[in-house]
């Protein structure tokens, strides 16, 4: 037998590799098909897509898209002659209009009540005990602006201010699944306030927004409407929250009919430079305005992009639809002209790169006798293309016109807004309600002009606020002689600082930051800022939030009480914690019983206790049986106090 020859080969055997060729062939097919989706989806869902380059955030950005002949000076105020001029000036309207009202006016808050106010307005927490004994090194006619200051260089303050506008803007809603991303919104507004950008420039990043919602997130201002768009920008709510958000006029009863109640008044108003005439809304009004955001066209990977408008639409007493070219409902004279073609990014981005290849050419066929001519329409860029040809950027035109200088009524929206914020109410009405036919408040108008000239600067528009005597004044009335009754006309007049109920989001701050000695802010451990989040979203949730509604000044509900009584959160930030809590480190380290109750005040109501309140409560602790027991019942009092839960 001859062992060398080889074993025979069966019809199995020889399949075998065939067999294991063809599995893993499969096997790559399937890998890369897996790959191929799990890369479209994070290319929608994380931002793989190439951004587009960042504009820069200068100052000239403010003024360059405007117009020769709408020239305005835009020179930024500074902390001089130009702030102390509006000052003066409001200060003097301010006593014109108490004077005409023949109303007594509350005498000037201590330093502690107006530090309390900027910290609620423009962080959403009290003051922490930290910041109080600080405060306290320093001269007290200093301490008002070196806090105010601090605040507005504090990232809380731009956290906090970019979910404020965040609501505004888009809502307090989750929105549509995936195409809307809420929080990467909110950041970017963040990122915008800390990076002190013109609100004009803001407001024109948000109307002209393209790109992925992922890499560009101002596109999901859009993108928030596309549940009732099928997949694109709905233009009918995109023209009534840009109307209500940018503008301060409610338009969508102009929706369905026009108006015949008066409601809704169109016109340039004599306080805006114009002839004083005015007439009813009209359907068209409203439609004309939504036409501008049928140029904007998701298209798809690509996202949100400019293209040629196209609305159409049936007006009430119409028998068939018509098409409704873009308009603005009032100052149509500012609305630059159609037929001036004010080209996109991309379609200038297209150009220059067509002349860089040109010129290109034409060095590289130097004297060589070609025809550039013919070299440049090779390279599609022939000078005998029209420019007319390019999509007219709509969306740029309504932008442009919604932040014109001369559009005041841009102005004054914000500054209600900013105002509203700072005082915790609208000074009148509702805060995006501002009619043109009614004239504004002379301290409100003035200050949009000051914040017109100033170059749209929110930071300076705040520090104009908070130094006006509406903002400074008390709310209540002097003690003695000079006492009075204070009326709805006494707020009013701003005769009295108005006394509101705070927000949820505030109440919980407050809450949490008198916890702690410490101000809760980025520097703070990541577990403190984790539980801090943890236990605001819980109270939230319990104790109720108005979304976007959120200055209705609704009166306190049996819930609220109960969640302040015997809540989670009030039980936490109020127990004896030798690590965390404020109450078990001043219990342990107060220099007596008087400094004690005194902390104890400042850390949770931000004042000093009176005579009679430090007596009573340095009684009950020492005649208490147990120390321990007695600060804490100190601190539940004092967070379920009435003065703890509003703004005065």
């Amino acid at each position: 037998m001859n062992h060398d020859q080889d074993p025979p080969t069966t019809e199995i055997d020889a399949e075998r590799p065939r067999t294991f060729r063809s599995r893993m062939a499969g096997f790559a097919r399937f890998g890369f098909a897996g790959f191929c989706l799990l890369s479209t989806f994070a290319f929608l869902t994380s931002g793989m897509s190439t951004p587009q380059p960042e504009r820069e955030d200068s100052r000239e950005e403010s003024t360059s898209d405007f117009p020769d002949s709408a020239s305005v000076s835009f020179s930024r105020a500074e902390n001089g002659k130009e702030r102390l001029a509006v000052q003066q000036t409001i200060g003097r309207l301010w006593q014109e209009q108490i004077d005409a009202a023949s109303l007594q006016t509350a005498p000037p808050a201590d330093w502690l009540t107006v530090c309390r106010r900027l910290s609620l307005a423009l962080v959403g927490t009290g003051m922490s005990l930290e910041e109080i004994r600080d405060l306290e090194s320093h001269p007290e006619d200093e301490r008002i602006e070196r806090h105010r200051e601090a605040l507005l260089i504090d990232p809380r303050f731009h956290d906090y201010w970019g979910e404020r506008f965040t609501r505004f803007y888009v809502g307090a809603d989750e929105g549509p699944f995936l195409v809307y991303r809420r929080r990467r919104f909110r950041t970017w507004l963040s990122d915008q306030f800390a990076a002190q950008v013109p609100y004009d420039v803001l407001v024109r990043r948000l109307i002209t927004a393209k790109g992925l919602w992922t890499d560009r997130p101002e596109v999901n201002f859009y993108t928030v409407t596309f549940d009732s768009g099928n997949g694109q920008p709905d233009p009918i709510r995109m023209a009534a929250r840009t109307c209500r958000a940018f503008l301060g006029i409610r338009i969508d009863c102009l929706q369905c009919h026009d108006d015949f109640l008066g409601n809704v008044s169109m016109g340039n108003p004599e306080w805006m430079g114009g002839d004083g005439d005015f007439r009813e809304g009209t359907q068209e009004d409203f439609h004309s305005l939504a036409a501008f955001f049928t140029a904007a066209k998701n298209e798809g990977l690509q996202g949100l992009r400019n293209r040629k408008p196209k609305y159409l639409y049936q007006y009430l007493d119409a028998t068939q639809e018509q098409e409704v070219a873009p308009n603005v409902p009032f100052q149509r004279e500012l609305l630059e002209p159609a037929s001036e073609p004010i080209d996109s990014e991309e379609t200038k981005s297209e150009r220059d790169q067509d002349a860089a290849a040109a010129t290109l050419i034409s060095i590289t066929n130097e004297g060589d006798g070609n025809d550039v001519a013919d070299e440049m329409e090779a390279a599609g860029a022939s000078e005998q293309e029209p420019v007319t040809e390019h999509y007219v950027d709509q969306r740029a035109r309504l932008a442009r016109w919604i932040t014109h200088p001369e559009n005041v009524q841009f102005s004054r929206a914000f500054v209600t807004r900013v105002w509203t914020l700072m005082f915790g109410s609208p000074p009148t009405g509702a805060v995006d309600d501002l009619p043109l036919n009614e004239d504004p408040n002379p301290i409100l108008l003035t200050l949009s002009h000051a914040f017109i000239e100033s170059g749209y600067d929110v930071r300076n528009l705040i520090r104009m606020i908070t130094d006006t005597p509406a903002f400074r004044i008390d709310s209540q009335s002097p003690e003695g002689e000079g006492a009075f009754e204070i009326t709805a006309r006494h707020e009013q007049a701003m005769a009295v600082f108005p006394i509101v109920r705070l927000r949820a989001e505030q109440v919980a701050g407050a809450a949490i930051q008198a916890s702690r000695v410490k101000t809760l802010d980025r520097e703070t451990s990541i577990l403190l800022q984790f539980q801090q989040y943890q236990e605001g979203q819980d109270f939230l949730r319990r104790y109720g939030d108005l979304g976007e509604d959120e200055f209705s000044n609704d009166t306190a509900t049996i819930t609220q009480r109960l969640v302040m009584l015997n809540g989670k959160l009030t039980s936490e930030v109020s127990k004896w914690n030798p690590i965390l809590n404020t109450s078990s480190h001043v219990g342990m380290f107060a220099a007596d019983n008087t400094k004690l109750v005194e902390s104890l005040y400042l850390a949770n109501l931000n004042r000093y206790p009176s005579q009679s309140e430090s007596e009573h409560f340095v009684k009950r602790i020492e005649e208490g049986n147990s120390r321990k027991n007695s600060i804490v019942d100190i601190v539940w009092v004092l967070l379920n106090s009435s003065e703890f839960a509003w703004n005065h």
